[in-house]
């Protein structure tokens, strides 16, 4: 080979290596724990804030389906083709991450809580999705008095487990039964039975089924409560949940901080700062519900 050519090789190949990012566009695996609204809308921000970082990012977005084996396979195959980082939205995808791929930088965003996550050692940041289960319970009571509350969550979703047993300790508090409904499949939702009052944790195949459960809501003419997005247009009279927007916007600076060199571990979780309040007037006027104006007054959307 002549030597020139061989200087000039050398060259493109070390200006090619010194580019980085800036020729070549990093792979982002993305891993939603179901196809609801809520997730969509918060990579909806994600998606967007990544390409006005400037950043060249092939973002790949898996929605498998909301159980356990599917969670692990999706992460599995971002480890397998080498995926830079992987974004998870919801606990059960952030725990398949860490689990499955755990040499890959981790950042999740709506995670009620990321304290279950066995994040010490790991490559972990991101934005959990913490709200007050109290002032949710609080808010439900005043628009009718329920004494038996039953309690939607999924046993193969640790996160919802977790919820359903912080609801029955405020039981006392709020002076009302807790029934506690495992919901793994459609015919699981036909068990809701002799309750006053709905309450939806964060559980992704729940919220899957939201319609089902809406309309065994109607049924027994009872309220409903989410603790999470997605079924508010469904009927879900009551839903507290953090903002999408704040979510996906955190979660893609993160990233951002990760592919300039950032340790994910130096990267403090951080929290919301913004809580949506929705309330469905048209389905609570529909089953007679007389809501509080206290309510209404200090809702961030009102469905009429």
């Amino acid at each position: 080979m002549n030597w020139r050519k061989g200087v000039r090789i050398f060259v493109i190949v070390m200006l090619l290596a010194g580019l980085g990012t800036e020729c070549f566009a990093v792979q982002i695996g993305v891993i939603m724990c179901s196809d609801s609204p809520y997730y969509r809308a918060v990579h909806k921000t994600f998606a967007s804030e990544i390409s006005a970082n400037g950043l060249k990012a092939d973002i790949i977005v898996q929605t498998p389906a909301p159980e356990t084996m599917a969670w692990a396979n999706a992460a599995r195959k971002f480890a397998a083709i080498g995926t830079k980082i992987i974004v998870a939205y919801g606990f059960p995808a952030t725990q398949a991450a860490l689990e499955e791929a755990s040499g890959i930088p981790v950042v999740f965003a709506g995670v009620y809580d990321h304290d279950g996550l066995s994040m010490k050692g790991r490559k972990v940041t991101g934005i959990n999705a913490r709200i007050s289960i109290a002032g949710l319970l609080k808010n439900l009571k005043t628009i009718n008095n329920f004494t038996r509350l039953g309690v939607i969550y999924n046993s193969a979703e640790k996160e919802t487990v977790h919820e359903a047993n912080e609801i029955e300790r405020l039981s006392g508090q709020f002076s009302f039964k807790t029934v506690k409904f495992n919901i793994r499949n459609p015919e699981s939702i036909g068990h809701i039975k002799d309750v006053d009052a709905i309450f939806v944790t964060t559980s992704c195949l729940a919220m899957m089924y939201v319609d089902e459960i809406v309309s065994v809501a109607r049924k027994l003419n009872v309220p409903t409560a989410a603790m999470m997005g997605g079924g508010e247009e469904k009927g879900i009279i009551l839903t507290l949940t953090a903002d999408s927007a704040e979510q996906g916007r955190e979660a893609a600076d993160m990233v951002s901080r990760l592919l300039k060199g950032e340790n994910p571990s130096a990267i403090p979780v951080a929290g919301p700062k913004k809580i949506q309040m929705t309330v469905n007037l048209k389905t609570a006027n529909s089953l007679g519900l007389k809501m509080p104006f206290d309510i209404l007054s200090s809702a961030t959307r009102v469905i009429k």
